[in-house]
């Protein structure tokens, strides 16, 4: 597959934004060396629990390890792990710090609270399911397409002594799963569905046909017959002992024991804990003390202005019918199916990456160095799956990958995927892409920020970035426009859908029936939508919840600061100080607006 252009971004700005970027960009005073320490440790033993996450972050040191995060032992360390610098942090005080510490500070208390309290929930009787999980992301790093390197022969063994480790994992899940069987503490039968058939694709592969094969398939030049040699056996058994046999003892259990012990109900609410567990979800989901309840009604408020406002734009594409006519025009017109293969839909999006180079100057007066491609999303996992971007090392090693699914591509529709104009904003530029990539590239800041991430900064800078399509010379078909709103209504639909699911007020199907209703989306894809947001509950939440929040400080500094607001300035602050909790982002901000008056 033909990778997407690869781009360094430099802009050349006035002076003013030169200058501006580069202040913001500084850290406020050095930082105290107690706390530095504290930061630096903190950041490492995080890595050192969590090896695969180190890896992603291109930090190489323990790419042979796969800690077993099964086990009550490794439980009972990561809690002991998170009280010991929540406790430290508190030593510290916080009002003799710089600015920039005290920001750091409050990122990680608000870090540590959050990881303490999931503690009161036994969700590792859960271990994985459909979206997320060991078992979905090992295929992915063992392909050689992700995070794993295969450079070095060093390389290839550290992957052997993670496929070893594999087995291991895999009894402990199942003893969890089993645990969950008996405390009443089980995933959704629609679920499970999905998972045994995303188990089996990887399982029925012939060792030398799988996915796992592929580094052996293709050998570094700079490789020794006698290397070639040694390696070849041993990933052929590695593969069929240690990963293709575990991934059909998974798919077995779940299929012969699980399943028919697995929940007829939706939502989380079902479970021990139902209400305080999603209660907990929406907190982690959209870091706001908003309540579930507030959610719902801010959902369905803004169902009913993008709704609106839908009416008005659709008449602008010439259709004459309703809004639910629109949608099936769009769902079943040819014309917004116009791809044969899968590298049409490919370059259709470096078309995309085209215009938006061209225009993005006018809002950033920086970007990212960070090179990205995209890529369609594997086989085994595209049918569950929703476009998503994986983050490239910050040695540039490794790019920025956007995937997305395309289980046919003669289906593909260039409107209700969402729009490809949207999707491309959302996950690359300047979305998911920019905001990644320049807080990894920023090294004034501590490490666990570096390479931290809240879904509710994230995923909210990325529907905001959609918002700018028209600013950034995109949207000029009116069709693509409605995808817009379309990308913006499936956001909202979220609110209600997910706390419906959670709280009982919808079922399955009624939410699947929901979102039908509202937008243009297949009965597929608004199958796949929901069944995501009952595998991870609140997650969706962030998306609108992260874009209100943004334009809300957008639109409050415009008015209080009249002719001195620079959106290029606010644009490049938010991006300058990496993700965090809304809350501790709309403090900074607001100061940082207070500075300029």
């Amino acid at each position: 597959m033909k990778h997407l252009l690869l781009v360094v971004l430099s802009f050349v700005a006035p002076a003013v934004h030169a200058q501006a970027a580069k202040k913001a960009a500084a850290p406020a005073g050095a930082p105290s060396v107690p706390l530095a320490t504290l930061f630096e440790r903190y950041h490492d033993r995080t890595n050192r629990l969590f090896p695969l996450r180190a890896t992603v972050q291109g930090d190489n040191r323990f790419n042979d390890k796969l800690p077993n995060d099964q086990t009550r032992v490794y439980r009972d360390t990561l809690r002991a792990f998170y009280t010991h610098y929540s406790n430290a942090l508190r030593r510290v005080n916080r009002a003799a710090l710089t600015p920039n510490d005290q920001l750091s500070y409050d990122i990680l208390r608000y870090e540590l609270d959050q990881e303490l309290a999931a503690f009161r929930f036994n969700n590792w009787m859960m271990p994985f399911n459909q979206f997320y999980g060991l078992p979905t992301s090992l295929p992915q790093l063992g392909s050689g397409k992700g995070a794993q390197p295969f450079n070095t022969v060093k390389d290839y063994d550290n992957w052997l002594a993670r496929m070893r480790s594999f087995p291991a994992w895999t009894d402990s899940a199942i003893a969890n799963f089993q645990h969950g069987e008996r405390s009443g503490i089980v995933l959704p039968k629609a679920l499970v569905t999905k998972m045994i058939a995303q188990l089996k694709a990887v399982a029925s592969a012939d060792p030398t046909t799988s996915l796992f094969f592929a580094p052996v398939a293709n050998f570094p030049k700079t490789f020794t017959p006698a290397d070639k040699a040694r390696l070849t056996p041993l990933y052929q058994s590695a593969i069929r002992r240690d990963v293709l046999n575990q991934y059909r003892k998974l798919t077995d259990f779940l299929e012969v024991e699980y399943l028919p012990k697995a929940r007829t109900t939706s939502g989380i609410n079902a479970l021990p804990q139902g209400a305080a567990r999603y209660a907990y979800a929406v907190q982690v989901g959209t870091t706001t003390a908003r309540t579930p309840a507030q959610i719902y009604e801010t959902g369905l408020a803004e169902v009913a202005r993008i709704r609106a406002e839908m009416d008005t734009a659709k008449n602008r594409t010439g259709f004459k019918g309703d809004l639910k006519g629109y949608f099936n025009y769009v769902n079943t017109d040819p014309k917004f199916r116009p791809f044969k293969t899968e590298a049409e839909v490919i370059n259709a999006f470096r078309a995309i990456q085209g215009r938006v180079e061209v225009t993005i100057p006018t809002l950033f007066s920086r970007g990212p160095k960070a090179l990205f491609e995209v890529r369609a999303t594997e086989a085994y996992r595209a049918a569950s799956a929703s476009a998503q971007y994986n983050r490239g090392a910050p040695d540039g090693s490794r790019p920025g990958i956007f995937y997305v699914p395309i289980l046919d591509a003669t289906k593909y529709n260039t409107v209700a995927n969402p729009a490809m104009e949207t999707l491309f904003l959302h996950e690359a530029l300047p979305g998911h892409h920019f905001q990644a990539s320049m807080q990894q590239e920023n090294t004034a800041l501590p490490k666990f920020r570096r390479f931290g991430g809240y879904s509710a900064c994230s995923e909210g800078w990325g529907l905001y970035c959609e918002s700018l399509g028209k600013s950034l010379g995109l949207y000029t078909d009116p069709n693509q426009y409605m995808g817009h709103l379309g990308a913006e209504m499936h956001r909202a639909l979220r609110l209600v859908t997910d706390v419906g699911l959670h709280t009982g007020k919808l079922t399955r199907e009624q939410a699947i029936q929901y979102m039908m209703d509202n937008e243009v989306i297949s009965e597929q894809g608004a199958t796949a939508e929901v069944e995501r947001y009952m595998a991870i509950p609140g997650q969706a939440l962030s998306y609108k919840t992260g874009q209100l929040k943004l334009t809300e400080l957008r639109d409050r500094y415009r008015q209080q600061l009249g002719a001195k607001f620079d959106l290029r300035a606010f644009h490049d602050e938010l991006l300058s100080v990496g993700q965090m909790p809304l809350a501790v982002l709309e403090t900074h901000m607001d100061a940082w607006a207070a500075r300029i008056k």
